[in-house]
């Protein structure tokens, strides 16, 4: 069995008061949070860090307190790994791919919309668990 590791985050935003996430809309025609392969020796931060920059060419702060991991199986005898981290937006700027056409566009959408908008169950339930991190530990302190 071979496996897989991708890591990447949940990226958030707060713009008066409201929390707004950003979805990713794929070229494979899915609605997706922010991941991709480990390169190398690369820890699972910086996969997240370089993930994050190539996909949306944003800046952000990663909250690693916040691990969540899924296992799936993307193809027969191929297990992976995604690990998800929160990472805050510090940059003004609007995202957009300039790495290569993985992205065709991005929005942001308060939880319930954001939560709606994706494609898979289990990006449902880790977006799920990072807004209620994010709210207990991040927005009220």
């Amino acid at each position: 069995m071979k496996k897989e590791k991708s890591c990447g985050a949940v990226i958030y935003k707060i713009e008066n008061r409201i929390i707004k996430y950003l979805i990713l809309h794929m070229g494979l025609g899915h609605n997706s949070l922010c991941k991709g392969h480990v390169e190398e020796n690369e820890s699972e931060e910086e996969t997240a860090y370089r993930e994050i920059k190539e996909e949306t060419s944003l800046e952000v702060k990663i909250d690693i307190n916040f691990r969540k991991v899924i296992t799936y199986s993307p193809k027969e005898n191929v297990i992976k790994d995604v690990v998800f981290f929160v990472a805050e937006v510090i940059s003004k700027n609007e995202p957009i791919d300039n790495h290569d056409d993985e992205v065709l566009s991005f929005e942001w959408l308060e939880i319930n919309e954001a939560i709606n908008s994706l494609t898979f169950p289990s990006d449902k339930e880790t977006l799920n668990e990072a807004n209620s991190y994010i709210i207990k530990n991040l927005v009220n302190n």
